[in-house]
């Protein structure tokens, strides 16, 4: 319902690569698609959450057992905007990092349903706000494959080594590099929510 809105910023001067005010680039664009796909598959948000209810008066009061219905009045979109300082390698680990942080420090005004000016309305109080419900807590871990040697020695070779949290000079020796996330719940229980693999053979 486009409820959750990542937005990832990579031209403020993080790298030398990614000058201010220039346009968004590829990587900001599928880093931010990528970040997407990954809240809609770990349904991190109980998006019930997000829902602004009205529930209507009783206009009956001598049929009691006749209770008004629930109606959802509107939502909450939550846009998501992550601004890269540095960057040095890894840039989805990061941002997927701080996308749960946020979401977990997360509080929402109460607001309700006005009938009488037909319009949401919200308090000011902090106390009355509430956290989002996080149902999981996946975590991306990024491995590069380094392979020794030209192209043509690194096809018969079998040598390789596997490199955890690769940064930005690793990366660009790399020719393959693996995503995991997992998804460590309360419990002891987990499991994998998504491979992604780029490059290499």
């Amino acid at each position: 319902m486009g409820l959750l809105v990542p937005n990832l910023e990579l031209s403020t001067g993080c790298s030398p690569a990614h000058l201010p005010s220039n346009a968004p680039g590829t990587l900001a664009q599928s880093l931010s698609q990528r970040v997407l796909s990954l809240l809609e598959t770990s349904d991190l948000v109980d998006l019930q959450d997000l829902e602004i209810l009205y529930r209507p008066p009783v206009t009956d009061p001598d049929s009691p057992d006749e209770t008004p219905g629930t109606v959802v009045k509107a939502y909450w979109a939550l846009y998501i905007d992550i601004l890269f300082i540095s960057l040095d390698g890894n840039p989805f680990d990061a941002a997927w990092l701080a996308v749960v942080a946020a979401l977990r420090d997360t509080r929402l005004p109460q607001a309700w349903w006005d009938a009488d000016r037909e319009m949401i309305l919200c308090s000011d109080s902090v106390r009355e706000s509430r956290r989002l419900s996080i149902r999981c807590t996946p975590i991306a871990s990024t491995f590069a494959i380094y392979t020794p040697g030209t192209v043509q020695q690194r096809r018969s070779s079998q040598e390789s080594w596997m490199l955890a949290d690769p940064d930005g000079f690793e990366e660009e020796l790399c020719d393959e590099t693996v995503t995991v996330v997992l998804e460590c719940s309360k419990g002891n229980t987990s499991g994998i929510l998504k491979i992604e693999k780029n490059g290499g053979g």
